[in-house]
């Protein structure tokens, strides 16, 4: 058959390999440009951008705010991935991995760099003992749950949203391989929400700020334009949880830092000040 692919002895980059992505696709690390990063007054830089992975930050931030902690405050700066915003040697020298998100703590006497969303989770609840227990059973169950989502969203997003949304050619296997497994981590949270409140539990934590952003918003219809052909109708137990967190403040603003695409009145490209909601529709 003329579409099977025979892998070569050697592989070599094909520039056109990752279509709507490919321009800035590369095999290698390291900065391509140098230029600083910019820096805002609060004691946090984020640098990063509203997809799931972003979202969980801004949320976490915003949940922190809304419980009146001040030393929470943050400037959210805008990482444009398309344009390779990543890949200037500002951000790699705080993520050598050159991806969002990537925040910096200013708020002691040396700065502390802080990569990947479930450590900069675990980061912040940890340095303002919130949103993590500290009983031994209870913490665990949560960090199970954080790092099941740090483990299973590459085959929802790397997989499945990849070849269903953006991969330049529709191909059967990829598209059923994935589906099936999203489907499976649907129903495997699903089947924890039947019994409990929360992820983890009867106590919102950041498993919950975590697994929202992705699999929370898939179920609501707003990823991959893919609730039908996944049926997500049929999990009714995560509709739930997810319109309880989208009944929080915070989850609706965190929802909307960085973000660059949809309605305008959607779009904070930049978050320097609680006032910078002022105009914004936080509706869902």
């Amino acid at each position: 058959m003329s579409d099977v692919y025979t892998p070569p002895k050697v592989w070599t980059n094909d520039e056109e390999n990752g279509g709507e992505f490919a321009s800035i696709n590369s095999p290698t690390a390291g900065a391509r440009e140098e230029k600083k990063l910019p820096v805002g007054k609060h004691p946090f830089q984020l640098y990063s951008l509203g997809t799931p992975n972003g979202v969980k930050v801004t949320i976490m931030f915003e949940e922190l705010l809304e419980l009146g902690i001040k030393d929470a405050e943050y400037d959210a700066h805008l990482i444009n991935i398309g344009e390779g915003d990543q890949f200037t040697s500002g951000f790699v020298d705080i993520n050598p991995n050159s991806k969002i998100p990537a925040l910096v703590d200013k708020s002691d006497s040396k700065d502390i760099s802080v990569f990947e969303s479930g450590s900069i989770l675990m980061y912040l609840a940890e340095k303002f003992n919130k949103f993590l227990p500290k009983d031994i059973e209870r913490r665990t169950e949560v960090l199970n749950w954080l790092f099941w989502q740090v483990g299973s969203a590459p085959y929802l997003g790397g997989g499945f949203g990849h070849f269903y949304a953006y991969a330049p050619e529709k191909y059967k296997y990829p598209i059923n391989r994935f589906a099936m497994e999203a489907k499976r981590q649907l129903d495997v949270l699903d089947k924890k929400l039947a019994n409990t409140q929360y992820i983890a539990g009867d106590e919102y934590s950041i498993a919950d700020m975590a697994i929202f952003p992705w699999y929370g918003i898939l179920a609501k219809g707003k990823i991959y334009n893919a609730a039908e052909f996944l049926s997500v109708h049929e999990y009714k137990n995560i509709l739930r949880w997810s319109d309880d967190l989208l009944k929080r403040p915070a989850v609706l603003r965190g929802r909307l830092v960085n973000k660059s695409w949809g309605d305008d009145d959607q779009q904070l490209k930049e978050r320097h000040d609680a006032s910078d909601f002022d105009n914004m529709r936080l509706d869902f």
